[in-house]
């Protein structure tokens, strides 16, 4: 039996799998969430099965539907592969690009613009380097690397650095999915303090963390300190306690299956800012040229 499932709403139906929530994934979308609901809803009568089981805490994907989703990733991918067989190099670019990054960047940005850039120019030699902040900054002045994909909000005071943000990434509280703080119409950090608070410190996340506590006169209750985002996602999912994290590294279900939630705060909390950077006085080779224009677009 042919069916009519459209690829917007198969988009659709990715965007809420991946948020667990209709209002979110009309924010990623930039749509109504009426037209979330109403595809979704088509689709499930179309294939005749429900793909969702439908909470208080959100949308939650039924066996079905996790078995969807995996068939529409797929779709998707064999979409991707089927237009990139007849397109083919975009250029014959030749050349090095020494690009640094930190932790947050290599595993949660970077592979698939670096996969978009090693198809588009195969003839450029890539040299990847995972090193913290600082080790960044001492090799983009010494000429180390050439560029690096960098928290541009954790550096400051560089005026000798060009910085462009790709993304912002708003901060929110994770709890567990039966956590009483989701029964709150509001919450501030002055509501959370007390609870028991798991500390992530990768890419400075726990200087940065301490800043914004302290701006609002109060102290987050830290029980744990690890560099495992994975850590962090299965003690919150358990509900050992809470954490404050951008929505980049956010996932609704840690590695042993259990859900986790997350609250928009009522303070105003800096966002994740993630972006390129190089020295002002050295101008970026081709390769280099050619990977910041990729990622300014790649972000959008």
């Amino acid at each position: 039996m042919a069916r009519d499932l459209s690829l917007r709403k198969l988009r659709y139906f990715l965007a809420v799998a991946k948020s667990g929530r209709v209002t979110q994934a009309a924010v990623d979308l930039n749509i109504s969430q009426s037209s979330i609901t109403t595809g979704v809803k088509e689709i499930e009568k179309q294939v005749g099965v429900t793909l969702f089981r439908r909470t208080s805490r959100g949308m939650l994907l039924t066996s079905e539907g996790t078995r969807f989703l995996q068939r529409v990733n797929y779709a998707f991918q064999a979409l991707d592969d089927a237009f990139d067989s007849l397109q083919g190099p975009y250029t014959t670019l030749k050349g090095n690009l020494r690009l640094a990054m930190t932790y947050t960047v290599a595993g949660y940005f970077l592979p698939p613009l670096l996969t978009e850039f090693q198809r588009r120019y195969p003839w450029v030699t890539l040299q990847l380097h995972e090193v913290s902040r600082l080790e960044i900054e001492q090799g983009l002045q010494s000429g180390k690397f050439d560029l690096a994909i960098v928290l541009t909000s954790n550096i400051q005071h560089h005026q000798w650095l060009e910085k462009i943000t790709l993304i912002k990434s708003r901060r929110r509280l994770w709890v567990s999915n039966q956590h009483e703080l989701l029964n709150k119409d509001a919450v501030t950090l002055k509501d959370i303090a007390h609870y028991p608070y798991i500390m992530l410190t990768v890419d400075e996340a726990d200087q940065t963390t301490l800043k914004y506590w302290e701006s609002e006169g109060l102290s987050p209750e830290i029980m744990f300190r690890t560099s495992s985002v994975e850590a962090v996602r299965s003690m919150v999912a358990n509900g050992t306690g809470i954490t404050i994290l951008s929505d980049m590294v956010y996932r609704p279900w840690s590695l042993d299956g259990r859900r986790i939630e997350h609250i928009t705060l009522g303070n105003d909390i800096p966002p994740m800012e993630l972006g390129l950077s190089w020295p002002q006085n050295r101008p970026l080779n081709p390769a280099a040229k050619a990977f910041c224009d990729l990622a300014q677009g790649f972000s959008v």
